[in-house]
């Protein structure tokens, strides 16, 4: 697909990588829809994607909730008459060991509002976002492009039984809708990144950085930059389908 006027739709593009991803889309010639929770990160983030001279949409909503994300969505139609690609982005953490015991005595669980919280909003959001950007897709006889974020931690990390399950589970859900959609001119991946460089890695002691850092065989984390570099990789690339594209370093968990 070539990405110059194509409209792109990224969920939690205000900060991170999916700000990174809409500024270098925005800057090869995409129109860019951003969805996030986060207003006042929305409004910074458009000041800034308005220097690259495409179109920008901003919509503040909750991917979790089923009406708001269908409504967003016929609103980002209506603004920009289509939608091509949609890189479901948006996902938080909340980390904990399913059970913490000493000598037999339990210490502490996660909770199922702690394991829920992360399933709806990097599960059921990515579900809900994909779901609705293909009928975007198919309504307006458009090819299609959808991406999930998924993660290295996909293959199971310690104290993230929640991110796992949901980074295992949007990896999944790629190579579904590539069986589902291709009728309709629709592919589908994603991406599994590594560890990269963020405002959490940031505040983290220098000694637990260091150790982060050494578990890659490149001997760092990655850049957001380069993530997005493999989002752009995947919406050119016609052929490539239904796979998920791991941009890690050589991290083994």
């Amino acid at each position: 697909m070539n990405i110059k006027d194509s409209v792109v739709v990224i969920t939690g593009g205000a900060q991170g990588l999916g700000f990174a991803t809409a500024n270098m889309l925005s800057k090869a010639g995409a129109h860019i829809a951003i969805i996030d929770s986060n207003e006042e990160q929305l409004v910074s983030a458009a000041a800034d994607l308005q220097a690259n001279g495409t179109q920008i949409g901003t919509y503040c909503a909750n991917i979790t909730d089923e009406t708001a994300t269908i409504n967003v969505f016929e609103q980002i139609v209506k603004d920009f008459s289509k939608v091509n690609v949609l890189i479901n982005n948006a996902g938080i953490l909340r980390d904990g060991l399913m059970v913490k015991a000493k000598d037999g005595e339990i210490l502490d669980e996660m909770s199922l509002d702690q394991f829920n919280a992360v399933i709806n909003v990097n599960l059921s959001g990515t579900f809900l976002c994909g779901r609705e950007a293909a009928k975007a897709m198919i309504r307006s006889n458009q090819p299609g492009v959808i991406i999930n974020i998924s993660s290295v931690a996909r293959d199971g990390n310690m104290g993230q039984s929640n991110y796992s399950a949901a980074k295992a589970g949007v990896a999944s859900l790629a190579m579904v809708w590539a069986k589902e959609l291709s009728r309709y001119n629709i592919r589908a991946a994603a991406i599994a990144p590594g560890a990269c460089y963020s405002a959490m890695t940031a505040s983290m002691k220098p000694e637990a950085l260091s150790r982060l850092e050494q578990m890659a065989p490149v001997k760092r984390l990655g850049q957001d930059v380069e993530i997005a570099k493999s989002a752009q990789f995947i919406i050119e690339n016609d052929f490539y389908n239904g796979k998920v594209l791991a941009v890690d370093g050589g991290l083994v968990l």
